[in-house]
Formats: structure tokens, sequence, C-alpha cells
């Protein structure tokens, strides 16, 4: 197997097992988001169907989550920024 057809497998266990975000993934695999994102949303399709339908519905939880995530980050934000005054 080479590069391109063992990575995207390799991410999408990775992404599987830890149920993590994209952004986790490219920073566990020191790649950039772009790069992780086409792996598992465009090449994984065609290397093993099964795990790019595992990850599409892990993928597609984050998506929904996303803005309560960005919500809880700026209120922690604004929190540390209030103690530290």
């Amino acid at each position: 197997m080479d590069l391109i057809t063992s990575r995207p497998e390799l991410i999408a266990e990775y992404i599987i097992n830890n149920n993590c975000t994209i952004r986790q993934a490219s920073k566990v695999f020191n790649l950039s988001k772009s790069t992780v994102h086409l792996d598992v949303s465009k090449r994984l399709k065609y290397i093993n169907k099964t795990k790019y339908l595992l990850v599409r519905v892990i993928l597609d939880k984050n998506l929904k989550e996303r803005n309560i995530r960005g919500g809880m980050s700026t209120k922690l934000k604004y929190q540390n920024l209030k103690q530290a005054k």
C-alpha cells in the first residue's frame, strides 16, 4: 500500500476510535486540516466504503455541534480574561 491509500485509512481509524474532529486528527498526524478532510471525505470513499460511512457519521455530528463548541470557547475566553483582571 502506498501513502495515498494507507493514510486515509489510518486517519479514519483514529477518528473512529477517538471520536475526534478533523482539527484534532490533523494535529496528531501533523497534516493540514485540508489534507485530513480530503483524505477522509474524498479518498476514503473509494478505498474503504465502510470506514468512510463510519467517519461520515462522526463528521456530521461534529458539524452539528460546531456552533456549541464555538460558544463554549468564547465563554471560556471571556471568563479567563475576567479572572485575570
